[in-house]
């Protein structure tokens, strides 16, 4: 048999070089594209939707009355109402276009990192993005046909599964302290308002006392909710008790029963409601 040679080789490398960098400014084009970018900040609006409904429901929770305060309950609440599945739909476009343009960001980010630290960290909170809205939207496209679940028990069955793992109880103690760590993130990040890079370039002054009392106040309260969520599956790693771990809602119903816990969830809850108020601005004003 024919040896190739190493002429054929390299026309077969710079034809396969050529065929990359078509497909990825064929990308950058469509991530630039004005239709593609209006679906992406759609996204901001659908995700400032849901915190605005979670940040009532747990108004709600704190006040008295019941309530599923968490994506699940904030869905379903849009999904019962008049036009609900088609907005769930639109919504769940929305979000995927926001999640691909996440992997968009880190994708010409990696390419352009040169192996600065503080790019590939960059790269690396970007993806997790991406991750998050990709999962808030196939929430919501199985809320919009009808088969949504409750976060509840989805986190339920993932602990309990990891529970059953060898050093299943360190997994479980890991994502507990991830997720902590991701609080504390937020805390940081509104009480520095670091917030405020997302929106360079695109700031204006008519709304920028709006967004800083916004950002500050929603990352400080859904920081201080997701630390809650981190302590309850540290509880469970504890315990080894899936039972114990819980999503935000338990971690906000929990916080209710604290001394003086009707009052911290009230703050939450305004809090959270902030945060929807920053990313429906964000829609916006985001820095893409």
């Amino acid at each position: 048999m024919d040896m190739p040679q190493p002429e054929d080789a390299r026309r077969a490398a710079r034809r396969a070089e050529d065929t990359a960098r078509r497909a990825e400014d064929a990308a950058e084009e469509v991530a630039e594209h004005p239709v593609f970018e209006g679906l992406a900040r759609a996204g901001f609006v659908v995700s400032g939707l849901v915190h605005l409904l979670i940040g009532a429901i747990a108004l709600r929770i704190a006040l008295g009355s019941g309530g599923e305060a968490d994506q699940s309950g904030a869905l379903r609440s849009i999904a019962s109402a008049p036009g609900g599945p088609v907005l769930l739909w639109t919504g769940g476009v929305a979000m995927i276009a926001l999640a691909l343009w996440h992997v968009a960001e880190a994708w010409f980010g990696a390419r352009q990192a040169d192996g600065r630290a503080d790019a590939a960290q960059h790269v690396v909170k970007t993806l997790g993005k991406a991750i998050v809205y990709a999962a808030l939207a196939s929430t919501a496209l199985r809320f919009a046909i009808g088969s949504g679940s409750s976060s509840e028990q989805q986190t339920d069955s993932v602990t309990a599964a990891l529970m059953t793992a060898p050093a299943g109880r360190l997994l479980v103690g890991v994502v507990a302290l991830v997720i902590i760590g991701i609080g504390i993130y937020h805390v940081v990040a509104g009480v520095t308002r670091r917030f405020e890079k997302q929106l360079e370039g695109r700031r204006h002054r008519t709304v920028s006392r709006a967004v800083t009392v916004s950002g500050t106040a929603g990352y400080v309260a859904k920081g201080v909710a997701l630390v809650a969520v981190g302590a309850l599956f540290g509880w469970a790693a504890i315990t080894a008790d899936p039972d114990k771990a819980g999503g935000l809602d338990a971690a906000l119903s929990t916080m209710a029963s604290l001394p003086a816990g009707t009052v911290l969830l009230i703050l939450v809850g305004v809090g959270l409601i902030l945060f929807g108020v920053f990313s429906i601005l964000r829609s916006r004003y985001a820095d893409m």
